[in-house]
C-alpha cells in the first residue's frame, strides 16, 4: 500500500518485464485505487473525502441563516422607525 505500507492482496508480486506479461486480473484490484491502496487506506480516502464535503455543506447553510438573520433584523429595524 502506498499510504500504510501493508503487502496488497491479490496482486501477483513481479518484477516490471513479468508484470507486462500478467493478466489484468493479476495486475489489479477491482476497485479504486485498486493496484495502489490497501483496503483500510480506501476507506479512509473515501470517508475522508466525505466528511470534507459535508463540512462544506454545513459552513454554506450556516452562513446562509446568519445572512438571512442579518436581512430579518434589517428589515425589523427599518420597520420600527415608521
Amino acid at each position: 500500500c502506498g499510504d500504510c505500507g501493508l503487502k496488497l492482496w491479490g496482486i501477483t508480486p513481479a518484477r516490471p518485464y513479468a508484470n507486462r506479461r500478467l493478466t489484468k486480473s493479476q495486475r489489479t484490484v477491482n476497485r479504486t485505487y485498486g493496484g495502489s491502496r490497501c483496503h483500510a487506506c480506501t476507506r479512509n480516502r473515501i470517508l475522508r473525502a466525505f466528511l470534507v464535503e459535508e463540512q462544506k455543506i454545513v459552513k454554506q447553510v450556516l452562513l446562509e441563516k446568519q445572512r438571512a438573520a442579518k436581512k430579518e433584523a434589517k428589515a425589523q429595524k427599518k420597520g420600527g422607525k415608521k
